[in-house]
């Protein structure tokens, strides 16, 4: 098998970076050098590269689920939104500069140039390569400087599935309006749907899946059942909301040993770094935003954010840094991450991310914090309490003056973070998803306690690669794989444009 295929959305979050982690497992099992894509991103959620970039996080699971390294050439540009209207612009992995949504056309030429020739060599070097596409590939308000949906299908010769999430409801509706609003040129690259998260008997949905056929020309290659074992977080969409829990549905039946909260900050990122703790049995985490949570969970983790200062005014507005601080002085249970780590010291100095200046911080840690230019972008790996462990670092603050002992040790001699008592902060994202790290950081919690806790057996890296089995069985069992090689290879004619209205 050769070729490529764009995966499209009718709408945001309908399961796309699911269902090309899904197809990027399948083919890869079956032998096929198979590649994700994604061309522009947006997203808080990233992962950085051994060659010193930062991809999206979804793009990294992707490439997971492919058997493969996580490599800028994956996601040649990442949009990290600081504000509702402004974004911080990551090309190839190194930041760019800041993109408001009035002067991204300003971007556009150079943006598409980077893009076509990153998807270029990745057709080159591998036998098929799976796009996916951003959002919904029917906002024609952008169609004019388009690099991710549509503008990218024509310009690479592309053809393009369209997914709908049932589960939302009108999915049918979704897909005929998505591809009859497109312009003729648009509408001939769609070559078929996909329907995900289907709950129910298929045949009563058949009737209407034969009647979208009818109306658009075009099949739907798979109506694809929902799968509550489906709850990783490979979406690129915001963060879950405040109030929802993190783990598969179900899987703590009799009440939990522990309860974690992991304060939800307006512009948190890399909201990852607490499923590792929701893969543990009898762990339960909970997106919170009030101090009464924060009061109350035996562990609470104050994450990463993408702006720093803003998110640390928030905390103020709600009243959660009094909780944090209270909780601190009582001995309760707190870790935090990055952003949420530097937000504990004394002073942070920011000119480059808010401009704000000096600002002073929560005032719990001996430290200061400066915000450099250059952005620290690096895989780690070291020890925590004599335990082997490893990481990786994106942000631009520098911390300075800390008298606590640092909680990690890196290989390089250097210590990182801090530890006092049962207050741990630490700079590495993914430091949980090692398994002993974890265990060992959640028998403390449970020790300052008095809880119960029984460490998992299953290590989170199986977890993870579990779900990208479990989407591969279901595009296997569930779509038709004649019709999608088809149109993979180009051998599908092309479909009607839609001129009709319904009657």
């Amino acid at each position: 098998m050769r070729g490529g295929v764009l995966i499209g959305g009718a709408t945001s979050d309908a399961g796309k970076s699911m269902i090309v982690a899904g197809l990027c497992r399948l083919l890869a099992r079956e032998g096929i050098r198979v590649a994700p894509f994604k061309a522009q991103n947006m997203s808080n959620n990233s992962v950085a590269t051994l060659d010193g970039g930062e991809i999206g996080r979804a793009q990294a699971a992707q490439a997971r689920a492919a058997g493969l390294e996580p490599s800028v050439r994956f996601n040649p540009v990442l949009l990290k939104p600081g504000s509702d209207r402004q974004s911080h612009v990551v090309v190839r992995g190194v930041p760019a500069g800041v993109v408001g949504a009035a002067d991204y056309a300003q971007w556009r030429e150079r943006l598409r140039s980077v893009v076509l020739a990153d998807l270029e060599s990745l057709r080159a070097d591998f036998d098929v390569v799976i796009v996916e596409g951003a959002g919904s590939i029917a906002e024609i308000n952008l169609r004019g400087s388009d690099i991710a949906n549509l503008g990218l299908a024509s310009a690479a010769g592309l053809p393009v599935l369209v997914v709908s999430d049932i589960d939302r409801g009108g999915s049918l509706a979704h897909l005929f309006g998505t591809t009859a609003i497109l312009s003729p040129d648009d509408q001939r690259r769609v070559r078929g749907f996909l329907i995900n998260k289907f709950r129910g008997d298929p045949a009563l949905l058949a009737p209407g899946v034969d009647r979208l056929a009818e109306l658009t020309g075009r099949a739907t290659l798979g109506v694809i059942p929902f799968e509550s074992r489906l709850w990783l977080d490979a979406e690129d969409s915001l963060a879950a909301p405040v109030g929802a829990r993190l783990g598969p549905p179900g899987r703590i039946p009799d009440g939990p040993d522990l309860r974690v909260a992991a304060i939800r900050l307006p512009r948190v990122s890399n909201t990852t770094d607490v499923e590792a703790l929701a893969a543990e049995p009898g762990v339960e985490v909970t997106w919170v935003a009030d101090p009464a949570a924060v009061a109350t969970a035996d562990l609470v983790v104050l994450p990463g954010t993408r702006a720093t200062v803003d998110d640390l005014h928030w905390l103020r507005e709600r009243g959660i840094d009094r909780a944090v601080r209270e909780r601190i002085v009582s001995g309760g249970p707190l870790l935090a991450v990055c952003g949420g780590f530097q937000m504990l010291g004394a002073t942070i100095v920011d000119e480059v991310e808010s401009g704000s200046g000096a600002v002073p911080g929560l005032g719990i840690l001996d430290q200061s914090v400066r915000f450099a230019s250059r952005k620290t972008v690096r895989r780690r790996a070291g020890t925590v309490w004599g335990i082997a462990a490893h990481g990786y670092e994106i942000h631009h603050g520098v911390v300075a003056g800390a008298t606590d002992p640092p909680w990690l040790m890196a290989d390089d001699g250097t210590g990182e973070g801090v530890e006092r008592d049962t207050l741990w902060g630490t700079h590495w994202h993914g430091l949980l998803e090692s398994d002993e790290v974890r265990r060992a950081l959640l028998t403390r919690v449970a020790r300052a306690r008095g809880r119960p806790f029984r460490p998992g057996v299953v290590p989170f890296e199986v977890v993870r690669a579990e779900q990208f089995d479990v989407m591969a069985d279901l595009l296997a069992a569930h779509v038709d794989r004649g019709a999608l090689a088809a149109v993979i290879e180009g051998r599908t004619d092309d479909p009607p444009v839609i001129t009709h209205t319904l009657t």
